[in-house]
């Protein structure tokens, strides 16, 4: 993307630094969680994936495990970094690449499968769609996306005060660090589930599933439509229309 003085600076709010690498430099079990989402997805071997603020790799390096040909991209050199570490310590080849939803490379009807998670609230809602139209293109006609991210699944009453209770019932009812709530709601772009899913479906996307199971976490499973406006029923959709 050229660079323009009003286009958005996608490194103005994203952690560049090794500190905030290190948040995400753990073992928790979300290299089992990350295979069984790609199975669910009907990842297969020759496919062509791209993860999107791929963090420190662990689902791109189970994709590129389980045959997919990856490219994992992120803003940050940091993560990049630990991305690198991870697939090499697993002898999983990745393809890792230094940019955002705004600036990653890519050829058109190129991919089987896009993912990104919990990268898109970022991005305020004018360029969020732009991310969008650019995943879109990006994706095979028929293929899908999968978007995890931080999204208001109910409204605030308006008032400061409503505010204020509406932050401390997600805070204190759902084991939230009051930091990261505070963190989305004053800092950072997060946005309506309703939002979100009138955005992806004006950018041209087909919404298979969406999936709030918490307030302040959307599930999305998109597919790009084919060539004749129809979308076939296999595979992703099929296992999304099935849990519905």
């Amino acid at each position: 993307m050229l660079a323009r003085d009003w286009y958005y600076n996608q490194r103005r709010r994203f952690g560049l630094d090794n500190a905030v690498a290190a948040i995400y430099d753990r073992h928790d079990g979300s290299d089992i969680r990350a295979r069984a989402t790609l199975v669910a997805l009907g990842v297969q071997r020759g496919w062509k994936l791209a993860d999107i603020g791929c963090g420190n790799g662990v689902l791109a390096t189970e994709a590129a495990l389980m045959g997919a040909e990856v490219d994992a991209i992120d803003i940050s050199p940091a993560m990049l970094a630990l991305a690198d570490i991870y697939a090499r310590d697993r002898k999983a080849d990745i393809r890792t690449q230094p940019a955002g939803l705004l600036s990653f490379a890519y050829r058109p009807n190129s991919y089987d499968l896009i993912v990104s998670e919990f990268t898109l609230h970022h991005l305020p809602d004018f360029w969020k769609a732009v991310a969008l139209s650019r995943i879109l293109a990006a994706l095979k006609p028929g293929a899908h996306f999968y978007l995890r991210d931080i999204v208001f699944v109910s409204m605030p009453d308006g008032t400061e005060r409503d505010v204020e209770e509406w932050a401390d019932f997600n805070i204190k009812n759902h084991d939230f660090a009051r930091d990261s709530v505070v963190t989305h709601m004053r800092d950072e772009y997060s946005t309506f589930g309703w939002v979100i899913e009138r955005m992806l479906t004006e950018t041209g996307f087909i919404l298979v599933s969406a999936d709030y199971h918490a307030p302040l976490h959307g599930t999305y499973l998109l597919q790009k439509p084919k060539s004749d406006g129809q979308a076939e029923l296999t595979g992703a959709t099929k296992l999304a229309r099935q849990e519905q």
